[in-house]
């Protein structure tokens, strides 16, 4: 069975669903409110778990309830945390998350526990019998020396920096990964400040789909129309769908029809997490 490892946050997401924006001094009415793990990391790794795949986490917590409930969701989940690294000293990090009625959000983060942990902490042994690393958010000497390992063990890596690529330094590894995910601000953001004409990018369009941008053309995918109740969690299902795709084998344009049919199953529910399977991805596909 291919076995991939996730690196990056593991969080504690508070999400409070509201009526309205409200204005300056203004007030709105939250219409539900509800707390369960996430994290980019976390996300990828569930998704792929539920996509059958072997799924390694590397992250960190606190030595706190939200990291212990946390741990124990993804391992219920079939993710090995093994190496999901306890910090005595930090919380948890805890992610409040507002969604509003058309289902974007928007993301208040309380600094934490989330990247205390270090490359070191994943065992040679790990990455050599991976058949794919994929990085999230974290420092970015932790994501260089991590693709630096998994280049040197002939592991394929790819990589989701996520909103913060454009003031984290990650001029270094974003070169260097084999797949590099972005979504419209980001690839902006990304194309303006570095060299990635020789990169093959995965990019995120929301409701107009996804493509495949290679040194050498194109393949794109126009994604599935849908009434979004929830935008969080989507990109980190779409990661997971098109890593899961990749792995087992496929080309670039199934793999972004499965990657579109799970950020579209995951926005179609409130939270970040929605399980995946392939009974379900095929039969929307029609296969």
């Amino acid at each position: 069975m291919p076995r991939v490892v996730c690196a990056g946050h593991v969080n504690w997401d508070v999400t409070l669903r509201v009526d309205s924006l409200p204005e300056p001094d203004g007030e709105s009415t939250v219409d539900s409110r509800t707390a369960a793990g996430g994290g980019s990391a976390s996300n990828v790794a569930v998704g792929l778990s539920d996509l059958g795949l072997d799924t390694s986490l590397l992250g960190s917590v606190g030595d706190d309830e939200r990291g212990r409930a946390a741990r124990a969701e993804l391992t219920e989940k079939g993710v090995d945390c093994q190496h999901v690294v306890t910090s005595p000293d930090l919380e948890t990090t805890t992610k409040y998350i507002v969604v509003q009625p058309e289902g974007e959000v928007m993301v208040f983060g309380c600094p934490g526990a989330n990247e205390a942990f270090a490359a070191t902490d994943l065992p040679e042994s790990v990455l050599r019998d991976a058949d794919h690393l994929h990085l999230t958010s974290q420092p970015p000497e932790t994501a260089t020396r991590l693709a630096d390992r998994a280049s040197a063990a002939g592991v394929p890596v790819s990589f989701d920096p996520g909103r913060r690529i454009d003031d984290r330094g990650y001029e270094e590894v974003v070169t260097e990964v084999d797949y590099l995910f972005l979504n419209d601000r980001e690839a902006a953001l990304a194309l303006d400040a570095f060299d990635l004409t020789d990169r093959t990018l995965v990019l995120k369009h929301g409701p107009d789909g996804a493509e495949v941008r290679l040194p050498g053309g194109r393949v794109a995918h126009p994604g599935y129309p849908i009434d979004a109740v929830d935008t969080t969690g989507a990109g980190d299902a779409f990661a997971a769908g098109f890593l899961a795709a990749r792995v087992a084998g496929d080309d670039f344009e199934r793999s972004l029809a499965v990657a579109n049919a799970c950020g579209a199953f995951v926005s179609r529910v409130p939270g970040a997490r929605e399980e995946l399977s392939w009974t379900e991805i095929e039969a929307f596909l029609g296969e």
